[in-house]
């Protein structure tokens, strides 16, 4: 029978990391004697990010002793006492491959229900004092699992696991792991998943994202790109949309029509008569997927060097250097209500859906919703108004916050600004699956209160307004620093472009990781504690290498893109 080994608690404090100062509760150590479990904690217990650790869903976390011999014997190490890997209960059986989605427990006097998979967070390894170790639960498929609380109560070591009930779609936590972190995953696995109420919405959107088809809902797959590293694009055509943005047309510059994109991806162009060294800079499609050519509608932003420079400098026949198109938040093929939302420049993604709709005479009901400050500043207003008209069933709703009431006669656009509140008001349906470019810093997320669409996707566009600021949880004090060439002799390996800091740096050997670069140069990277990425492989400023994308899916990320030299 599985036996409570250990009962660990330890309260968060500040601890240095290199050259930062942490706030983490990653510390655990052993309780002597019962414990007392409440709903959202352990008695003496703490976390230091309660956004990605703790909280009702998570409030325990379950590590096993037969893992830990694992990693004794991996690391050649003898001193990883009970709590080292920051679980709450050290365990003696209770194995990842045998432990399901909704099984329940009864320990002492408590009764506990498995949730998910441990997230994996660098704290972890901050904690044990190995750096790679995040990445290694993952790669070891060792992660150990969270249990909520159902009935409160007190437990210690030495008593007995029981089982009570076992969870509706016997899906194990280490099935878990592998749908998240595993390529081609089962379909079936993925249909007890979408059916497990254990799971929280927020671990069963990932899973409705993966690219199979799911209880007869297809979603798109990202495919590779279309082609490696950069290839020249010669400008088509360049055209005034409104005061601020300009959209260029991109064809091939062997008169070829250009690989079909999906709607929502975006196009990165490497200018290096902007700059020393060349800006690299990222650009959502706004067309047609299927076009033969891309067009992308680019701000004009006062001291952008690359968007003054596209705008002001390039002509019909000069000559970009391009990455394919690339991102993973695309239009599924699904036949529920689509909500597509957006404000400023923000709207070009969105709008390649729009378009992706209407190429497909697509009967769905859309929901099209923009917010902008007046007419004048509207981009693409034109199709924004006509390709709704074209299809049977959309809904358009466009809101300015400082227009005339001339303005808003013209076309039919409500006062005042897009707020979350907006959608709830309008009675967008509740089952709709949600598309937002990124929101205003003001607005925290683009899901809207409940009733909310149940599946919200956010569609990241570099070059719009709004992008969530950088973070890795748990830092305090940080100052914020400009983004530098890293210290230490050149690298030998491939160049690596930081395309929001304008950084290109060509890969030491000193450096283990895509992460530890950006570190290095202090460039701002946002952890993720989203059950599609472990905390460990942090989003990057659009990073673009000539060999791997580190990318996590996420409401809140600055995304990546790969581009060899």
């Amino acid at each position: 029978m599985p036996t409570m080994l250990s009962v660990n608690v330890g309260m968060p404090k500040d601890v240095s990391w290199q050259g930062r100062t942490v706030h983490t509760g990653v510390w655990k150590f052993p309780v002597h004697g019962p414990a007392r479990v409440r709903r959202l904690d352990i008695d003496g217990d703490g976390q230091g990010d309660t956004n990605g650790h703790g909280g009702e869903q998570r409030t325990v976390l379950v590590y096993q002793i037969q893992s830990y011999r694992h990693w004794q014997q991996y690391f050649g190490r003898d001193d990883l006492g009970f709590g080292r890997f920051g679980e709450d209960l050290t365990v003696d059986g209770l194995l990842d491959d045998e432990v399901g989605i909704g099984d329940r427990y009864r320990i002492g006097e408590t009764e506990f229900e498995v949730i998910q998979p441990r997230v994996t967070c660098y704290r972890v390894g901050l904690g044990l004092g190995e750096p790679e170790l995040p990445a290694l639960l993952v790669s070891h498929h060792r992660p150990g699992f969270y249990m909520r609380v159902i009935h409160e109560g007190h437990i210690q070591a030495g008593d007995p696991i029981v089982q009570t009930r076992t969870g509706p779609g016997a899906l194990s936590v280490a099935d878990t792991d592998a749908l998240l972190h595993l390529p081609d995953p089962e379909p079936a696995k993925l249909r007890l998943a979408l059916r497990i109420p254990a799971f929280s919405p927020g671990w069963q959107d990932p899973f409705r994202d993966l690219p199979k088809s799911v209880d007869g809902r297809a979603v798109v797959a990202a495919t590779g790109p279309a082609w490696n590293g950069f290839r020249p694009l010669r400008v088509a055509e360049v055209f005034p949309e409104s005061t601020a943005v300009t959209s260029i047309h991109l064809a091939a510059s062997d008169g070829s029509l250009l690989p079909a994109a999906h709607a929502g991806q975006y196009l990165t162009l490497r200018i290096p008569e902007a700059g020393r060294p060349a800006p690299v800079r990222s650009y959502s499609l706004s067309s047609t997927p299927d076009a033969g050519r891309y067009r992308i509608s680019v701000k004009h932003e006062p001291h952008g060097t690359a968007s003054v420079h596209l705008i002001t400098q390039r002509r019909p026949g000069a000559i970009l250097d391009a990455a394919a198109p690339r991102d993973a938040f695309l239009l599924d093929d699904g036949t529920g209500p689509v909500l597509l939302i957006s404000t400023g420049i923000g709207l070009t993604p969105v709008l390649s859906m729009l378009h992706e709709l209407a190429a497909r005479d697509s009967d769905r009901e859309i929901w099209w919703i923009y917010g902008g400050r007046r007419l004048q500043e509207h981009p693409l207003v034109a199709e924004t108004h006509a390709l709704p008209t074209s299809l049977p069933n959309t809904h358009e709703h466009v809101f300015y916050s400082t227009s005339t009431p001339e303005e808003r006669r013209r076309t039919r656009a409500a006062d005042g600004r897009l707020t979350k509140d907006k959608p709830v008001a309008l009675s967008v349906p509740a089952d709709a699956t949600a598309y937002s470019a990124d929101p205003p810093p003001s607005w925290p997320t683009c899901s809207t209160p409940s009733p909310r669409p149940a599946s919200t996707r956010p569609v990241s566009t570099p070059s719009s307004v709004g992008a969530m600021p950088s973070i890795n949880p748990g830092l305090t004090g940080q100052a914020a620093r400009t983004p530098h060439q890293p210290p230490g002799p050149p690298g030998t390996g491939p160049l690596v472009t930081f395309a929001r800091s304008g950084i290109s740096v060509t890969f030491p050997d000193s450096r283990p990781s895509v992460l530890e670069l950006a570190d290095a140069c202090d460039v701002p990277t946002r952890w993720s504690p989203h059950p599609t990425a472990t905390c460990s492989s942090a989003v990057l400023s659009q990073a673009s290498t000539s060999s791997s994308t580190c990318k996590a899916a996420g409401q809140h990320h600055d995304h990546t893109s790969t581009a060899a030299r």
